[in-house]
């Protein structure tokens, strides 16, 4: 019996330590087949499975505003606040994001940057005034990563830009980064830190599912870390190759970090209790 015992708090402790506290979402517009019952479904069991916090990755995709206060979305995330969670709301993303920052020099990059958050503090004072959803924090879908802010004028300027941003929010500013090997890990640390010591929440993506540096990489990164930087453990395995769509399948987060971090999974739609959504992407043309 204390054998029994021992065993089911060991299993408890390790289930606790993977619980999906904090989850991301990430809309698509395939998303929009499921119905209200289905939506209410993946809510009690994301609340079941240990959730409190929903971070949802951005409400406006380009030219897709999902339906806006009325739509799909602002109802599905009225459902998951009814069911218990916290939102933390995504704001603008732009469809050509990831080309745009390539294709631009560093005064081409800081007027992107400029521009875009403009449409997102637009995007977060439609979102506040009109979609009755009460936020916790706002979460900014441009990514970093340290191949495009290698140089270190360009994480001055971008640490400008989001300081005055982040004062003009009335919750706060959430921001995720990942890690290609161009700066050191301690560098890397720096100047994420640097962010964080702006009252910025900022998450690194442990980048397991995208594979894109060997693990024993992916762990030095990690462990330089300090701990007010978030963890996002990526709940999937890339299947598609750099130059095709992006596809993936579910798997397993994996541990990775000290345990001080504040720790959240991606995505909603690679979990169990998320499948339809999964379901629905892949029947969508």
């Amino acid at each position: 019996m204390r054998a029994l015992l021992l065993a089911c708090l060991m299993l408890a402790t390790v289930q606790s330590a993977h619980a999906d506290e904090r989850i991301f979402y990430q809309p698509l517009n395939s998303d929009a087949q499921l119905s209200p019952a289905q939506w209410r479904q993946i809510w009690h069991d994301s609340v079941k499975q240990g959730a409190h916090t929903l971070i949802v990755q951005w409400t406006a995709y380009g030219d897709q505003g999902f339906g806006g206060a009325d739509g799909w979305l602002a109802n599905s995330l009225r459902q998951a606040h009814g069911q218990g969670l916290k939102l933390v709301v995504g704001l603008a993303m732009d469809a050509a994001y990831y080309q745009r920052i390539n294709q631009l020099d560093s005064a081409g990059l800081a007027n992107y940057w400029a521009a875009q958050l403009g449409q997102s503090l637009a995007q977060q004072r439609q979102v506040r005034q009109h979609w009755n959803l009460p936020v916790e924090g706002w979460y900014l879908p441009m990514e970093l990563d340290d191949f495009h802010f290698l140089d270190g004028g360009r994480r001055e300027q971008l640490q400008r830009q989001l300081q005055a941003f982040s004062a003009k929010l009335d919750a706060p500013l959430h921001i995720s980064a990942f890690s290609v090997g161009k700066l050191s890990p301690s560098v890397q640390a720096q100047w994420l830190a640097q962010l964080a010591a702006l009252k910025i929440q900022v998450w690194w993506q442990d980048g397991v599912g995208t594979g894109r540096l060997p693990a024993l990489v992916r762990e030095g990164y990690a462990a330089a870390l300090p701990c007010t930087i978030g963890i996002v453990h990526e709940a999937f395995r890339q299947t598609s190759k750099p130059d095709q769509p992006f596809r993936a399948e579910p798997a397993k987060p994996a541990s990775i970090g000290s345990g001080c971090h504040p720790t959240a999974v991606f995505e909603l739609r690679y979990r169990p209790w998320g499948r339809s959504l999964l379901a629905s992407q892949h029947k969508a043309p």
